[in-house]
This record gives C-alpha cells, structure tokens and sequence, in this order.
C-alpha cells in the first residue's frame, strides 16, 4: 500500500504549508494533505513586534498560533498587579490550550515573532476527528510539564552559576536542538527579566554570565549575542547528569 508523505515536498500540501519551516515539529505535522487543506482556510499567517501582546490574562481565547519564527514570553500575573515570567516559547511551539475558554497566562512576543494563528472554532473540530493531532498537542502539553519540573528544581537547589547557565543551556536547546557544534542566538529577555525569571539579582546574573565568560563556557557580545563553544561544558555549568 502507498504511503503518503506528509512533508513539505508532497503536492497535495497546501503551498503555504510547503513553505513552512516549521512545520515538521510542530502540530500540523499530524496532519494529512486534506487536513492541512482545509485548515489553512482559517489560518492567518503574520509578523508580530517585540513587546507586542498576543493575549492577555483572563481574556477570551478566539485563536491559537503555530510559533513560526520568534521567542514568546508567557507570564502570570497576581492580584496586585506583580507579575512573574512562568515560560518561554519557541518554533514550531503551538500557542494557547484547547478547549479553554479564557486564557490563564499572558502571551508577549519577547523578539519579533512570525505566527500562523487559526481559528479556535475550526482547530477545536479537527482535534475531535483527528486522534494523531491529539496526541501531538497531548506530547507538547507533557514536555512543558517536564520542563517545569525541571525549573522547579533549578529554582529551587542550584547555585546561581547553575541557574544562569540551565537558562543558557534551555535557550540552546531550543534555539538550536539537533547541534553538537557551536550554538549562536540572542538572549531574548532583559538582565531584569533574566534575575525575575531565576529568582536572582541584577548583579548577581551578571557577575555570573562574567564568570562564564571568563571559563570560556560562552562568549557574550553586547549583554545579548551569545556563543556557545561547546554544549556539553555548558550543560556540566548548569549541573545537568
């Protein structure tokens, strides 16, 4: 019996799926030539600027997004108005939680972003018909879970040298996971959004991206371009087995 390829070089694809760079990782990967048909008529393909807000807290959920190209930031905020950063998303991650009716978290573009948003309504009855596309969105759910708990424990038990460098190491792995040779990227968050999200000092993240540095563990340019050399010294910085 044929199989059919589901990849960007099948012609039953839609071409604004063949061009999709994403694709692959992310949930439309689960889904046949006539499903991604038929959910492109609901999708909306655009750029979203740094700073920019995707949904807030507590507001009604209408759309989901593919992450194309980008970092989102997700945080939550308390009654008094104090908020924390609970997360970062990358391409292709998938943006929201179905079958919710009001969005817990609020979504921030931390860089430029490029999304593909689809309607809840037409998402919601694919998932229904479509048990592969499930257990996709059902994996991501329990990866995000894992590295959760995995921040739980960096928050919680290591050093601050530890801490900066799992959050190097987690950018790295997202940035780029199937390297094994040098990793460039740009830190998408502020040195203050960097000692919110650790739980550290201004000071104290810098003196130990310092001292990073100077162990050769990266290379850092303007407190934002960063080099890895080499992941495995990045990860025995960070305390990982």
């Amino acid at each position: 019996m044929d199989v059919v390829r589901k990849d960007i070089h099948n012609s039953e694809v839609p071409v604004v799926c063949r061009a999709c760079e994403a694709r692959h990782g992310g949930v439309c990967g689960a889904m046949t030539p006539a499903q991604l048909t038929e959910l492109s008529r609901y999708t909306t393909r655009k750029t979203v600027e740094s700073g920019s807000e995707l949904h807030g807290q507590g507001q009604a959920v209408v759309t989901y997004a593919n992450i194309l190209k980008g970092v989102v930031k997700l945080t939550k905020v308390m009654e008094d108005g104090r908020q924390q950063i609970v997360g970062l998303q990358f391409a292709p991650d998938f943006l929201g939680r179905p079958f919710v009716h009001e969005s817990a978290l609020t979504a921030e573009a931390a860089t430029e972003i490029e999304i593909c948003a689809v309607s809840k309504t037409a998402l919601e009855r694919m998932i229904r018909n479509s048990p592969e596309l499930e257990h996709r969105l059902h994996s991501q759910v329990l990866k995000e879970l894992d590295d959760a708990r995995d921040w739980m424990l960096t928050l919680g038990r290591k050093t601050a040298k530890e801490k900066v460098a799992s959050f190097l190491h987690f950018l790295a792995a997202n940035y780029d996971p199937e390297s094994v040779d040098v990793i460039k990227f740009d830190i998408p968050l502020t040195r203050q959004e960097i000692a919110d999200f650790l739980g550290l000092t201004i000071e104290t993240v810098s003196r130990q991206m310092t001292r990073l540095r100077q162990e050769g563990v990266i290379n850092i340019v303007n407190n934002r371009a960063v080099t890895i050399p080499n992941v495995d010294r990045l990860a025995e910085a960070a305390g990982k087995d």
